[in-house]
């Protein structure tokens, strides 16, 4: 052979070599990420060729499925009361993929999670069709739906919780959207997703989970903790030193009460009353580090809270000054919280110091209806003593019984709450948040539900917006609907 020949053939091989590699880097190597690819339309195709398994609540779907007309998807997804339940599902669709627990219970959902092998397999022997599994909630129907009605037209969020096991009861946001709407990948579809996705008033956002607010005076429950549990206070009816006016640290800035008597008040009647004095006071006295130490330990500052769904972290400044560290312990300055962080903290209280890890997956079940996976209640951390988180629920029921939270009584029920007016905007300029924690207690002294609510209502006069006059009826709806359903 010549030469030229020779180049001929060894420049050949080169190209069979390169493309016998290339061929098995396909197969083996990218094979899975190819395979699972957003822009596979074959990856699409296949998630919608069969039923999807359903959300359940209750023992009861609140999904299912339907034939696709004049599509190559065979199904798409349906919601019975989808904007009442949005929050907890997020949405499933065929042109502009899912979230929530659409999203990260795909595989259970579609039948594709290597858990349910065992069930396809048997399906091939036996000719079924292919399935999906169930994701069965923690979810409270009633509690809910009292949450949703109760907050109407008005932009907010309410997260209930059972503290004994850190069940999630109730995940509302409003205002809601129907996952239904754009589960197609018709034209209508696409106008409903761009109506929602352009709306100013963020409808698709979880205001629950992916919202934070400045809290307001409902963090002065974690500042009671951290000067109970750091000794700064041990008699929560002992006047404490507190001055009037008191001076933010480092300035000559007062520090404004709305209330009167705070002048040496306790630390329960501050609670009772809502004096920002005592515990901008208190929170000064306790010092920085260890204000964030304790709000850590009721969950801030934690970007890994997953329900299973992740919540925006919560956030106590580490590295702020005094005066700022004085602001912050009465729910301002940079102190910002999601209304499920709230209801932790709540629950901890309530549940005498010990916080659960908060989820609302009960369990996944197979296509028929065998168990594969099941959550277990899990201790999440101690954030106070439960000596401690007595004395506070006495001043939190003290709270409903005397001072800013009455409108939350229950009759013939033991409930503690605080109120809380958040400012926001340059100079507390736009209107504030109105935000409501509380907890229900039952005759055996354990609580079946905690809540928080936060309603940030630019409709309503500056003046009426408060935790008591706005919250505060939202969260005695959502305590009422749990006290019946587990009476």
């Amino acid at each position: 052979m010549n030469k030229p020949l020779r180049r001929i053939s060894l420049f050949c091989g080169l190209l069979v070599l390169a493309l016998l590699i290339r061929t098995n880097w396909l197969q083996y190597v990218q094979a899975e990420d190819l395979s699972t690819r957003k822009e596979n339309r074959r990856v699409q195709i296949a998630q919608y060729a069969t039923e999807r398994g359903n959300i359940i609540v209750e023992g009861q779907p609140v999904t299912g499925s339907a034939v696709t007309n004049g599509s190559d998807y065979k199904y798409k997804r349906t919601y019975t009361d989808g904007p009442l339940w949005a929050p907890v599902t997020g949405y499933a669709s065929q042109a502009f993929g899912s979230t929530q627990l659409e999203s990260l219970d795909d595989g259970i959902l579609t039948g594709n999670d290597d858990r349910l092998f065992f069930d396809r397999t048997i399906g091939m022997f036996t000719g079924e069709k292919k399935q999906g599994g169930n994701v069965v909630t923690t979810l409270n129907a009633a509690a809910q739906k009292a949450a949703y009605e109760k907050l109407g037209s008005k932009k907010g969020a309410v997260a209930a919780i059972d503290p004994r096991t850190g069940a999630i009861l109730a995940l509302v946001s409003t205002p809601s959207y129907d996952p239904s709407t754009f589960a197609g990948n018709s034209k209508a579809d696409e106008k409903a997703w761009v109506a929602l996705k352009d709306s100013e008033d963020k409808n698709l956002v979880n205001r629950a989970l992916r919202e934070t607010y400045p809290p307001g005076s409902t963090f002065k429950v974690v500042t009671a903790a951290a000067a109970l549990e750091n000794g700064v206070v041990s008699d929560i009816n002992a006047p404490t030193d507190t001055p009037e006016p008191y001076i933010l640290p480092g300035t000559k800035t007062p520090m404004v009460n709305h209330a009167s008597g705070c002048e040496k008040a306790t630390l329960n009647f501050a609670l009772q009353v809502s004096c920002n004095s005592v515990f901008a006071n208190m929170g000064d006295k306790v010092g920085r580090d260890k204000m964030v130490e304790t709000a850590q330990k009721f969950g801030f500052n934690n970007d890994k809270i997953d329900t299973p769904v992740r919540a925006f972290a919560s956030v106590y400044d580490k590295t702020m000054g005094r005066d700022g560290n004085a602001q912050s312990s009465i729910g301002q300055f940079n102190t910002a919280a999601t209304p499920l962080q709230m209801a932790m903290v709540t629950a901890a209280i309530a549940n005498d110091g010990k916080l659960m890890k908060p989820y609302m997956v009960d369990q996944l079940q197979a296509p028929s209806i065998d168990t594969v996976e099941k959550h277990e209640p899990t201790e999440m951390s101690r954030p106070l003593s439960a000596a401690n988180a007595q004395k506070i629920q006495q001043m939190m029921v003290n709270v409903v019984e005397n001072g800013t939270g009455t409108t939350a009584k229950i009759k013939g029920v033991t409930v503690g709450g605080k109120t809380g007016t958040a400012q926001h905007g340059e100079k507390n300029a736009k209107r504030p948040y109105a935000w409501f924690i509380s907890y229900a207690e039952n005759a055996d002294g354990t609580s079946p539900v905690a809540v928080a609510v936060v309603i940030e209502d630019s409709a309503a006069d500056r003046e009426d917006i408060t935790g008591g006059g706005l919250a505060a009826p939202v969260a005695k709806a959502v305590m009422e609907a749990v006290l019946k359903s587990k009476g």
